[in-house]
């Protein structure tokens, strides 16, 4: 892919949509067709654009998205998507006739907070909102039968608020012991059990759950890293019901190669020294575009072959050592695959110590994200927000 034509620099993310595509569609076939998909694409859509993984996951069989703050939603509506948007985290009072005015549902769980928004609501606005159930995450949510009832009875005898849905989420769905899944899971069940009426969503599955748990008596999921193409967690790989295909990978080039001699050192501190003659690349990509000092000595593909960072990470670009003479202008691949070789997004997860998720969101928006659909490139964005119009 000629990158010189897209923008001016020699680093760019390639999102590939079919892929984000064919995981919603196993997923679809996987749950009963009365389960509604909501497409988690907060976070800029984990770091992929979040408009057009949203009208992707909506082209596969989604039914609507989610989102962690307000104005992700906002975002999203700007960018033209008009599906179905339900906001997670917590919103202002203040800001609630921004969601109505753009049909974005958001998550109560405070009598005190429905109170204070019903004073900026006037004559028929309605605010469609889900109720949020803490039964094991710590997070925010109503974590009693009496504080639910209060929450339930404040909603209802206000006309301008809509019960639209009831939710928990899980804290250990992707580990092999269940039994503190089973735990949230019974006092969810016993939470919309004691609802005056069920509202239209009643949703509990994050992908862990909706991959591996039966969705008896809900009609909602809330599909966020499988979508991506990554396991929930390693622990699951092997329980996958189906592949799951990796939409995101990083590249560069390599901007400048030179010979090194024995004694040489590369980067700051002078913490490499080689020991013989050596062929160093350079590529344009640092810390200050996630790629953080924690990774020097991982490894990047070069003409299909691993080739291992050397010296410190610098902000904007590192060093390679090259197993022999390359090109400048050469691709470099950072994620991906290359040739017979592949560099996974759980690689670089082990090698920090950390979760899958945290890497494509640590890639920041300097580095463009270029977007595939039909094995063929559609758009480049560059901004958190897409630059679709």
């Amino acid at each position: 892919m000629d990158t010189h034509t897209q923008f001016f620099r020699d680093t760019w993310v390639e999102v590939n949509l079919d892929d984000v595509m064919e995981n919603v569609k196993s997923v679809r076939r996987l749950l009963p067709e009365n389960i509604s998909i909501f497409a988690v694409v907060k976070a800029n859509a984990y770091g992929h654009g979040d408009a057009q993984v949203a009208e992707a996951a909506m082209d596969a069989g989604a039914h609507g998205l989610a989102v962690a703050f307000l104005d992700e939603a906002l975002s999203l509506r700007k960018n033209g998507i008009e599906s179905p948007i339900l906001v997670l985290g917590a919103s202002r009072p203040q800001d609630v006739r921004m969601a109505v005015d753009h049909n974005i549902s958001l998550t109560v769980f405070q009598e005190s907070w429905i109170e204070e928004a019903g004073r900026f609501l006037k004559g028929h606005d309605i605010l469609k909102v889900h109720i949020k159930c803490d039964t094991g995450m710590g997070r925010i949510g109503v974590s009693t039968l009496p504080e639910l009832k209060e929450v339930e009875q404040s909603l209802v005898k206000r006309p301008n608020f809509e019960i639209e849905g009831v939710f928990t989420h899980f804290a250990t769905a992707d580990e092999l012991d269940e039994s503190y899944y089973h735990r949230q899971l019974k006092i969810f069940e016993e939470m919309v059990g004691s609802l005056s009426s069920k509202p239209k969503y009643i949703h509990s599955a994050n992908s862990a759950a909706s991959l591996r748990q039966p969705q008896k008596g809900f009609n909602a999921v809330r599909l966020g890293i499988a979508m991506y193409g990554l396991s929930p967690s390693e622990e699951m790989k092997g329980l996958l019901p189906f592949p799951l295909k990796e939409a995101f990978s990083l590249h560069s080039r390599l901007v400048h190669v030179k010979k090194i001699n024995p004694g040489d050192s590369v980067s700051y501190g002078a913490t490499y020294t080689a020991e013989k003659e050596e062929w160093i690349g350079t590529i344009p990509i640092g810390y200050a575009d996630g790629w953080i000092r924690k990774l020097q000595s991982q490894e990047v593909l070069v003409e299909g072959k691993r080739a291992p960072i050397v010296g410190r990470i610098c902000m904007d670009q590192c060093m390679v050592r090259l197993p022999h003479e390359v090109k400048a202008g050469t691709k470099v691949t950072l994620i991906g695959k290359q040739g017979e070789e592949r560099i996974g997004i759980d690689e670089l997860a082990k090698k920090l110590d950390t979760i899958n998720y945290e890497i494509p969101c640590m890639i920041s928006n300097r580095v463009p994200r270029i977007f595939v659909l039909n094995n063929k490139p559609i758009e480049v964005s560059n901004r958190v927000l897409s630059s679709k119009k």
